[in-house]
């Protein structure tokens, strides 16, 4: 697969599943799990016509038309619960892929695991997940044309044998609250693994704040709006440079 972010989104699922692919785009990550062996049938789904009628024609092109079927629906409003056991959900905002996952928060709930892929809104969306007890178990952060890309595996919090991963930072004990708020803004499992790409990220992440706070300084702050926004950038870039303090 060409595209370093959906072979990760595609590298998630678990070998065997039977996957749902809503919002499948042009049907790439469903071809790659069925060419690859990884699942033995996907249910590609798009609320736009034109992406799934050019997914529809890979798919032919492939021969798959007997494992992948391709669906006209708004989210999950045309899936049935129990026809698959992996959801993956890629390429949109966090915003839009939090209302697919709450419209129809049975049929969310009837997946084994969830591959989501937010473009926007990650920390809120992290948050979105802990807050409704879908525990994220694996997280990758990633670069391809010079933009970073998170991908993580959520499973239902509610089974008494799913571990909620917790950043263990070093020997620091930090509150809570904190705890909470950091792994929402950076992903539990992103801060236990230290990836180099990680670390990447947060070192980009302190740069821009950086530069704003430089800039805001420049023009004044004599605007309540412009203190308040560097108070904001100000604690943004406090937390960065402390996680960046204790990865290393």
């Amino acid at each position: 697969m060409r595209s370093k972010r959906l072979q990760t989104v595609a590298d998630m699922v678990t070998w065997g599943n039977r996957v749902c692919d809503v919002g499948c785009d042009h049907g790439y990550v469903s071809i790659y799990l069925v060419k690859q062996g990884i699942s033995p049938g996907v249910l590609a789904m798009d609320v736009r016509k034109g992406p799934l009628g050019a997914a529809r024609e890979h798919v032919a092109e492939q021969d798959l038309a007997d494992r992948i079927e391709t669906r006209l629906s708004d989210g999950l409003h045309n899936y049935n619960s129990g026809e698959a056991q992996t959801l993956v959900c890629a390429g949109m905002g966090g915003r839009l892929m939090r209302r697919i996952l709450e419209e129809e928060k049975d049929k969310t709930d009837s997946f084994r695991e969830l591959i989501l892929q937010p473009q926007s809104e990650i920390e809120e969306f992290r948050r979105f997940l802990r807050e409704n007890a879908y525990l994220i178990q694996d997280e990758e952060i990633l670069e391809e044309d010079g933009k970073f890309y998170q991908v993580m595996r959520a499973v239902n919090g509610r089974s008494e044998e799913v571990l909620r991963i917790r950043w263990k930072a070093g020997q620091q004990e930090l509150p809570e609250k904190e705890l909470c708020k950091l792994e929402d803004r950076y992903g539990p499992v992103n801060l236990n693994k230290k990836t180099d790409v990680f670390k990447s990220y947060l070192s980009r992440e302190e740069r821009i704040y950086s530069e704003i706070l430089e800039n805001l300084r420049t023009n004044g702050l004599a605007d309540e709006k412009r203190k308040l926004r560097f108070a904001q950038i100000e604690a943004l870039l406090r937390d960065c440079q402390k996680v960046l303090a204790l990865l290393s």
